[in-house]
């Protein structure tokens, strides 16, 4: 699904639509508030770091979960990572192996991830956990679980797109939140805001709440972009930021091509625009998230382009994490 173009408006521009639809935010709103407050969080033996949102859809917490796993395993941890596996139909826990799942089972981010860490799916987050614990986690990293009551968070941090923030600030179907903006930082002890917009409502909306500036930079693969004719396609939260990532890099952009988040890539459309790209002499090219969801007799016609989240004040933020989770100064 695609979000709505009205839940994109800032606040101060009421629309018709999310006006019409605000009873049933404020439906949603009381039915997620009442789930949250019947939960009882469990305790496990090792940390849980939660990597959220308060908006629905993609906002960058799979680059976001890489970075924080690599983190950990650079502080001398074995980090696991605990996803419900949007978009695939493996029920139970199990681990995600490359060489024998595909998107299909497990989803398209927790294989993206599986290059970079432990990663096990499975619908019962708490269970999945637990079996993660017990395969010898000494950290489990909570891939977008901020709703989730289930699970006690020993940190948690909400990821924020600079450009988009939280819309029009309105509750599903109304807008794109999933909670109140206030009930949902109440949770959080910090954000991760992707990009360099400085957005003043953002700011003032984040409060006292401790903030880390981040960036999606292209990994350095040797390939030259300058000049280079592309067809690009993507099907992440936020397709715009991925063209502009290539135009950046001096790739000539001939056509984009935004698809829903999590769309299935048929052989149909596929073989539409490759043979779009041959007749204009353009090379495709797509996200790494969808590169994983091709078809195998796709895979050696598309570029997939990887990016990687930097944080400048990483150290800063290890640091607020050793303060909130002592037990990870054993390592």
């Amino acid at each position: 699904m695609r979000a709505p173009e009205f839940w994109k408006l800032p606040p101060n521009c009421p629309d018709w639509r999310a006006t019409l639809l605000a009873p049933c935010g404020h439906l949603y709103k009381h039915l997620t508030a009442r789930r949250l407050s019947r939960g009882n969080p469990e305790k496990l033996k090792i940390p849980v770091i939660c990597i959220g949102n308060i908006n629905v859809g993609g906002v960058g917490k799979t680059p976001t979960v890489i970075w924080l796993a690599q983190l950990m395993r650079e502080k001398g941890h074995i980090p696991h990572v605990i996803s419900k596996g949007y978009g695939g139909t493996t029920k139970s826990p199990i681990q995600v192996d490359a060489k024998k799942h595909n998107a299909s089972d497990v989803g398209d981010e927790p294989l993206l991830i599986a290059a970079f860490s432990d990663v096990w799916v499975g619908v019962d987050r708490m269970l999945t956990a637990r079996t993660a614990q017990n395969a010898g986690a000494t950290i489990l990293i909570l891939d977008d679980g901020h709703q989730d009551p289930h699970i006690f968070k020993d940190f948690s941090v909400i990821v924020i797109d600079s450009d988009y923030g939280f819309g029009n600030e309105k509750c599903l179907p109304a807008g794109p939140l999933r909670e109140p903006i206030t009930t949902g930082l109440s949770r959080a002890d910090a954000c991760i805001i992707l990009g360099e917009n400085t957005n003043t409502s953002l700011c003032a909306a984040l409060g006292n709440l401790q903030k880390f500036c981040a960036k999606l930079q292209p990994l350095e693969t040797g390939m030259n972009w300058s000049n280079v004719r592309v067809l690009a396609f993507a099907g992440i939260g936020n397709p715009l930021k991925f063209f502009s990532t290539l135009e950046n890099l001096g790739a000539t952009v001939i056509h984009k091509e935004q698809l829903d988040d999590h769309q299935k890539l048929s052989s149909r459309l596929l073989t539409r625009l490759y043979k779009d790209a041959q007749a204009q002499s353009a090379q495709l090219v797509t996200t790494e998230k969808d590169a994983v969801r091709l078809p195998v007799e796709f895979r050696s016609k598309v570029i997939a382009l990887p990016v990687r989240l930097i944080i400048p004040d990483t150290e800063a933020f290890f640091k607020i994490l050793l303060n909130k989770i002592p037990a990870l100064r054993i390592f």
